[in-house]
């Protein structure tokens, strides 16, 4: 199995990106898929995700508005369009699949515990804002 980013690079402040977590060896859509970043000197941190059964998406607050996600089936593939990318939005940009029907973390599930939950990650994508 692999889940593979791409889409990352440099851009500069208030420009957009898309990001794409492309899967060998599973089905995404039998997946929620969680994208999360870490930032320079900073923890891991959970940004969005898109449940598995409905395709309901859920971001926390510091991309609420400026994020969407979405997926190709027929590719095999999620993305994150990222918009009005600010500094701040520097960092390494993981995708992970957790084979579960809900968003660990998110809405009515955020109580559950996160990180943990994830079955496969990416090796991650560096996105670069610059000011």
């Amino acid at each position: 199995v692999q889940l593979v980013e791409s889409g990352g690079g440099l851009v500069q402040t208030g420009g957009s990106l898309r990001l794409s977590c492309a899967a060998s060896g599973i089905t995404l859509d039998d997946y929620s898929i969680h994208w999360f970043r870490q930032a320079p000197g900073k923890e891991r941190e959970g940004i969005s995700c898109m449940r598995s059964t409905d395709h309901s998406t859920y971001f926390e607050d510091p991309v609420k508005g400026r994020f969407g996600m979405s997926s190709d089936n027929a590719k095999n593939t999620v993305y994150l369009q990222m918009d009005h990318l600010q500094p701040e939005d520097t960092a390494v940009y993981y995708c992970a699949a957790d084979y579960s029907y809900f968003c660990a973390g998110y809405g009515p599930w955020s109580t559950v515990p996160r990180e943990y939950g994830m079955d496969y990650w990416g090796k991650g994508t560096q996105v670069t804002v610059s000011s």
